[in-house]
């Protein structure tokens, strides 16, 4: 029982309930009535197929970026990079998905613009694992500052007509690229009602697919040797320097398929501001799972819905925005105080 207690899915549900019921303190501080703050978060979070859809799609993309999170973790590596990455794996997989023709098979489409976001956010990533493998830098410094330099390549690429600004045609013209093609597009998987789109089956077979890489394969069994020391692993034979170039690599490259993602869903264009934090978010849940890939999945999902719901709140019954992020600030403090007393 007490195992089960301390699993980092029972923590981080048991810390949802606090933290709700901490935001429905401070919704009625702002003057909404409890039951209407209840009802918002809810019809935000689940309450109808599109809701329901959109909190899918939410949770896919954080479990992507901390199913990365993980693999790097195994390996001794903290990425920080998320962000960065996912910027720039949107970019890649919006230059690749641009460049198809128009009547391209969604068959054809969709893997190449994924690729090309996956290809886009390891290259990103290794540079990291590069410094880290021949000089020693610390993952944690370069993978942040790559973050800035990311978001700089996805700001230019947006506002200059050379890359994949769309053609300005008067100064209404929105910095942003033009629509992908429809084979460029993620197929939706739901009913007609929802949008919930062919990430959610990528992230969690990503997941599955992992937990059986990093438990049950050679490769898994040397990035575990290799995070407990990199210095008994080198003496033992093991390529130390090209296992943690991998790891970042994988890390970024399954950021940058959350960003390519993101891009091939409504409205199908890349902005400047698309990525929307999540590669911090994604961050915050692969510290929170503890390296368990169950764990990702469940606080993934978790944060998905308070996402959604946190936005209905604000559109339907006015709470304000710092209320919802002090809600998430304080699920987080609550699942790491729970999950640190478990150890």
């Amino acid at each position: 029982m007490i195992a089960v207690a301390r699993h980092p899915v029972v923590v981080s549900g048991l810390a949802a309930v606090v933290a709700a019921l901490a935001g429905l303190l401070l919704a009625a501080g702002a003057g909404t009535a409890p039951g209407d703050a209840v009802d918002a978060l809810v019809e935000g979070m689940a309450g109808s197929p599109y809701a329901w859809g959109s909190s899918l799609n939410s949770a896919a993309v954080l479990a992507l970026i901390a199913v990365g999170f993980t693999v790097a973790h195994r390996a001794g590596l903290v990425n920080v990079g998320g962000e960065g990455q996912l910027a720039v794996g949107g970019v890649t997989g919006a230059a690749v998905g641009l460049a198809l023709p128009a009547p391209v098979s969604a068959w054809i489409g969709v893997p190449l613009l994924l690729a090309g976001g996956f290809a886009g956010g390891a290259a990103w990533a290794s540079i990291a694992g590069l410094l880290k493998a021949r000089r020693g830098t610390s993952e944690v410094i370069t993978t942040l500052l790559l973050n800035f330099v990311g978001l700089g390549v996805l700001a230019l690429a947006v506002h200059e007509e050379a890359f994949l600004r769309q053609p300005v045609t008067s100064a209404e013209t929105l910095p942003q690229s033009p629509p992908l093609p429809e084979g460029a597009r993620l197929p939706l998987i739901g009913s007609v009602e929802s949008p919930v789109t062919l990430i959610v089956l990528l992230a969690v077979a990503a997941a599955i697919i992992t937990a059986i890489v990093l438990r049950h394969t050679p490769t898994g069994l040397r990035l575990t040797a290799v995070g407990h020391s990199p210095s008994a692993s080198a003496r033992l034979g093991l390529l130390t320097g090209r296992l943690e170039v991998g790891g970042l690599a994988v890390a970024g490259g399954l950021a940058g398929v959350a960003g390519a993602s993101l891009v091939a869903t409504a409205p199908y264009v890349l902005a400047e501001h698309f990525s929307s934090g999540y590669g911090f978010a994604g961050l915050v849940v692969g510290l929170l799972a503890r390296g368990s890939l169950t764990a990702v999945l469940g606080v993934a999902l978790l944060f998905g819905l308070l996402t959604n719901g946190g936005i209905n709140l604000q559109l339907a019954v006015g709470v304000p925005a710092a209320t919802v992020q002090i809600v998430q600030s304080l699920l987080v403090i609550l699942i790491a105080a729970g999950l640190g007393r478990s150890k």
